[in-house]
């Protein structure tokens, strides 16, 4: 909801004040709707180094680089 109100800077300063340091990805990818919802998923992902990634918006997540992987393996793609 922060994202929608205030922007990708304002949500990423929120998170930013949890001191999780996983939510960096908000403010890396602010060009794109890639909120807290999607950041958390692919801070998951990073931790758990997993490939591949369920979801309906492959636009977004086409353009994530995770730090494991090349590219997340989209399903369904």
């Amino acid at each position: 909801m922060l994202g929608k109100i205030g922007g990708a800077k304002v949500e990423a300063g929120f998170l930013r004040s949890l001191r999780s340091g996983i939510f960096d990805l908000v403010e890396r990818y602010s060009d794109r709707p890639l909120g807290s919802a999607d950041a958390s998923v692919v801070a998951v992902a990073e931790r758990l180094r997993i490939a591949e990634v369920f979801t309906l918006d492959t636009r977004d997540f086409s353009v994530v680089r995770p730090a494991h992987v090349t590219a997340f393996t989209l399903v369904p793609g």
